[in-house]
């Protein structure tokens, strides 16, 4: 294999990686906003591909030209333009079919274009995944598995892509955004599988049995951990309708029993990954991506203390999610080095 095509993959796993970390970014800046169904339909986004900048487009307006899927919004509904036609001076009902999907029908221009730049994004990351599955064929005779986890990949983003559709059809369930959360980290895990994979050579580091499970054990926390905390950010999204956006101080007043498991849970975290440190510096295992986990950690631990005491400071929701993903990434990268063995590729 040539090293320019075998480069030219590894780029592109990067490149993927990149863009679903930034769908995981504007997907917290969707829920920080309440920007969730700021697009009700899907795939496209009130019946367009490019969003309207102006709630009168959704009107309904005479001797005006719809095309056959266009959305407009008419007492508090959303109606969708049957076929295409050109409106007289009456609105005629039967050229209107109801949207049957949910019930939501509001528009917010901020809100609309912050899900369609999330959805944006992740039509890229599909892209992107999809040129790393192509060029992963010019790996089959070296690592046959980095072809097949490539082509699963792409299968991946599109199953994540039906979720997120699901999520809004549901009007944001939690349990479906839980499980689009969790679906995201997995595409995360295994891009970073393959670009670990990637490397001309590499080989497992020498670590004791203890060692091992301890790292096991905080992969594991931390998935619980973002698990518990879309569980939280249920219970503060109820509260935000009940009590209103700008009564912050109220939202976590009476926090529910996720909320002081995942503090609790925190703790645990912390204790464990710097046990992880100092062992790794004591027994100089050579896991240089240990004090980044720490570090993040602290970050994590931060965000939530500001989110609880200081009630929600700008940004302080997002970023608190964002570390996460990031945090598991990083762990996730240090199990590959400790457990996976590996030999180097011959180039030609």
């Amino acid at each position: 294999m040539s090293l320019s095509r075998s480069s030219r993959y590894t780029k592109s796993v990067k490149v993927a990686l990149v863009l679903v970390y930034l769908v995981i970014i504007a997907g917290a800046l969707v829920r920080m906003t309440g920007s969730g169904m700021g697009c009700p339909d899907w795939p496209k986004c009130f019946g367009y591909y490019i969003p309207p900048t102006d709630a009168s487009v959704l009107n309904w307006d005479a001797n005006r030209e719809f095309k056959k899927g266009q959305v407009i919004i008419r007492d508090a509904k959303l109606k969708v333009a049957g076929s295409n036609f050109t409106t007289g001076t009456a609105y005629v009902e039967g050229n209107w079919e109801n949207y049957t999907r949910h019930d939501y029908a509001e528009f917010n221009v901020w809100h609309t274009w912050i899900e369609y730049i999330n959805r944006l994004l992740g039509a890229l990351s599909g892209l992107a995944i999809l040129v790393m599955a192509v060029l992963s064929f010019w790996k089959w005779n070296f690592r046959k598995r980095i072809t097949y986890l490539s082509v699963l990949s792409v299968f991946l983003i599109a199953f994540q892509a039906w979720l997120g559709a699901i999520v809004v059809y549901s009007v944001l369930a939690p349990v479906k955004i839980t499980i689009h959360m969790v679906m995201a980290l997995v595409i995360v895990a295994v891009l970073i599988y393959l670009l670990y994979m990637a490397q001309e050579g590499f080989e497992r580091l020498k670590t004791s049995k203890p060692f091992r499970i301890l790292l096991l054990m905080a992969l594991a926390l931390t998935m619980i951990q973002v698990i518990l905390g879309t569980q939280i950010r249920q219970f503060v999204d109820e509260q935000v309708k009940a009590v209103g956006y700008e009564a912050k101080a109220l939202w976590l007043e009476t926090p529910n029993f996720q909320f002081y498991v995942h503090r609790t849970f925190s703790i645990l975290v912390l204790l464990l990954n710097l046990s992880l440190w100092y062992l790794n510096r004591k027994y100089s295992y050579g896991l240089s991506k240990l004090s980044g986990i720490v570090i993040l950690i602290v970050a994590e631990a931060i965000t939530g203390i500001l989110m609880y005491y200081f009630d929600f400071p700008f940004l302080s929701q997002p970023l608190h999610l964002v570390i996460a993903a990031f945090l598991f990434g990083l762990q996730f990268y240090v199990v590959l080095e400790v457990f996976q063995k590996g030999k180097p590729i011959e180039t030609s």
